[in-house]
């Protein structure tokens, strides 16, 4: 039986790649620290013979007993609240964590997967982004502790490929979304929804005209494991190219939670990227994958999810207690 670890087990992503590789026959070593993850997203998974849980923090030497096939890096804040709360642990688990892994790896002779994310072409002016597009990222700004720590995250992933003749793979994730996203976190389809749940009105950042592209979490996991059991090494964009305007998106969400709020408009974060959608040939080529869920299905699976929530959690807002050791 292949073994492997997924740090960031926990999260979103993570909870949803547990699945899939129990699924698929894995024994399943999940690793999280629980910063922004929760322990609810993989508790029907414990229960199960092949998956164990190891509550940790991959910034410290990581150690795993026994053999290991393939390591799935996804342990990091990916939200905007999470990674301007926590900007130094932001910045330590893309360099720190991703070194203790690689090294990890190397002892092993595992191949292991990198997420990195959209967030490397910074504000493109590249539409929309193929890999060869080297990005438009402002390092000092306060979003740059996420953007470099992904980018230094994919440096030193082909230094050790290079290198050491590691096996990697890197995958560049573009906005996903589904089923476990936490309510409030910062991002738009969760923070649309949940506005909508409570009756508040919707908030747009600037004039809604920026673009996003979103991916449900079911391809963007199939993506994932067809890219890690590929032989191809360079980065790789996962997402769904179909681009909408954020301010249609804010209507779009109106209409499928059935509510009559109207759209408020609030300045434009610094930094924020205008434009972001994925040129997915190489995905499409290499891996022959393409997204299949429509965005209505998807939105339709992920409202549903959001709405059976208790009325505590629905109403609550992301207060986190990040503790003095966590702001190291």
């Amino acid at each position: 039986m292949k073994r492997i670890l997924i740090t960031g087990a926990a999260g979103f992503l993570g909870s949803h790649l547990c699945d899939r590789f129990m699924a698929e026959g894995y024994h399943v070593i999940a690793m999280d620290n629980l910063i922004t993850g929760d322990l609810k997203n993989i508790e029907h998974l414990f229960r199960e013979e092949h998956f164990e849980f190891y509550h940790h923090d991959v910034t410290k030497f990581v150690h795993v007993p026994g053999p290991l096939h393939y390591i799935l890096h996804f342990a990091s804040p990916a939200s905007p609240i999470d990674y301007l709360k926590i900007p130094i642990q932001t910045l330590k688990v893309g360099a720190l964590g991703t070194h203790n892994l690689l090294g990890l790896a190397k002892e092993k002779q595992a191949r292991i997967l990198i997420a990195s994310t959209s967030e490397v072409y910074g504000d493109p002016l590249v539409h929309p982004q193929p890999e060869t597009y080297f990005g438009n990222v402002n390092t000092i700004s306060p979003r740059g502790v996420y953007d470099e720590a992904k980018r230094f995250q994919e440096s030193i992933t082909m230094a050790y490929h290079r290198f050491h003749g590691l096996d990697t793979r890197i995958v560049r994730i573009f906005n996903t979304y589904g089923p476990r996203m936490r309510l409030n976190d910062g991002r738009v389809i969760p923070a649309f929804m949940g506005q909508a749940l409570r009756g508040e009105d919707l908030t747009v950042f600037g004039d809604g005209s920026q673009t996003r592209s979103f991916c449900y979490v079911d391809d963007q996991v199939e993506g994932i494991y067809r890219l890690l059991l590929s032989d191809y090494t360079l980065p790789i964009n996962i997402g769904n190219p179909h681009e909408i305007t954020i301010r249609d998106f804010a209507e779009e969400i109106i209409k499928l939670t059935g509510t009559d709020q109207k759209i408020v408009y609030k300045p434009l974060p610094e930094d924020d990227p205008m434009q972001r959608q994925p040129d997915i040939a190489k995905a499409r080529e290499i891996l022959g994958w393409e997204p299949r869920v429509e965005r209505a299905e998807g939105m339709r699976k992920t409202f549903e999810y959001f709405r059976q929530l208790s009325p505590e959690e629905l109403m609550k807002r992301e207060h986190r207690d990040f503790t003095a050791r966590n702001r190291r």
